[in-house]
């Protein structure tokens, strides 16, 4: 089949790949306009753009979807199927209609659960046990169409944001291959969504990155990981900001926020319940290092203790 395909950031790309090597014919790819990075804040493309110029695939990148001219540009494409993975834009119902197949998603999370735009992250904070990707037929609601096609995995006890991601984009990458094959043989079946169990991925306020000591180990834990490799947990001690990247549950009594113990494994770090051993701290400026390397530079103690949320 031709396909469109609509997407942005790094999961986008290796997906985009996934059918780049398959049997389907990518005829262009729609991106998001270039976006400043860097120190420098110089204008970067996209990484769905810059797999698509190495590979020579004609792109867009338009500001929105909704302007007439850009709905007629997409429809010279000719596609089949419009595949979507994290554009990051709405695509309306005129761009819905223009291919025959109308626009399919590939979604991570096992929907109706997680709907939105941080799933990965919300299932970590969530304490899910398993996640996955699905395959779903898009509408005009926010990820409510009928799902064609949906896997599961389980979430690891040691799974930060980047691994869980990147296991989840291989899973994306296969599934839309499998499901583009299965829509053109005329073997897939549109599953409605389930109205019970519906949760909604809410975009992560810069307030959630502050550990609260407050509260339980294993919650501090999972916000940690949730948020590696970005933005990062925040923590501050004597007043310096720091950033805490790796860190495992253990027992351990004291105030909350309290240095409990320092030894070669890392900070012990009292929580509401229970306690964090630290094994990854970043002070603010500085490099990630492991926390005895980070101890050199900046010595805490038993005793001394984080400052409140």
């Amino acid at each position: 089949m031709n396909v469109l395909f609509a997407g942005t950031p790094e999961f986008a790309a290796r997906c985009l790949e996934a059918l780049l090597e398959s049997r389907h014919r990518v005829v262009g790819v729609v991106t998001q306009p270039d976006r400043p990075a860097g120190r420098g804040y110089a204008l970067a493309p996209s990484p769905v753009k810059k797999l698509a110029s190495a590979r020579g695939i004609q792109g867009t990148q338009p500001e929105s979807l909704r302007d007439t001219q850009v709905q007629a540009e997409l429809e010279h494409f000719r596609a089949d199927v419009i595949v979507v993975a994290a554009y990051g834009l709405i695509l309306p119902q005129p761009v819905l209609e223009l291919p025959r197949h109308g626009a399919i998603n590939i979604h991570a999370s096992l929907l109706p659960r997680w709907r939105g735009a941080t799933p990965i992250q919300r299932a970590l904070l969530a304490g899910d046990r398993d996640t996955g990707i699905s395959i779903m037929q898009m509408d005009t609601g926010l990820d409510t169409g009928p799902v064609l096609m949906q896997e599961r995995i389980p979430i690891l006890e040691d799974d930060t944001l980047g691994t869980l991601h990147d296991r989840l984009a291989e899973l994306g990458a296969k599934l839309i291959v499998q499901t583009l094959d299965a829509l053109e043989a005329g073997l897939v079946k549109a599953t409605p969504q389930s109205a019970q169990g519906v949760t909604y991925a809410a975009k992560l306020d810069k307030r959630e990155a502050r550990v609260d000591w407050r509260k339980a180990a294993v919650a501090v834990n999972r916000q940690v990981r949730a948020l590696n490799p970005s933005p990062g947990a925040d923590a501050r001690v004597r007043g310096v900001e720091l950033k805490i990247w790796r860190c495992a549950t253990t027992g351990g009594r004291g105030n909350p926020g309290e240095i409990v113990n320092v030894s070669p494994d890392g900070l012990c770090v009292a929580c509401g319940e229970g306690a964090l051993i630290i094994s990854e701290l970043q002070r603010s400026g500085g490099k990630r290092l492991p926390t005895a390397d980070f101890l050199r530079g900046f010595p805490l103690t038993a005793g001394e203790r984080f400052e409140p949320q």
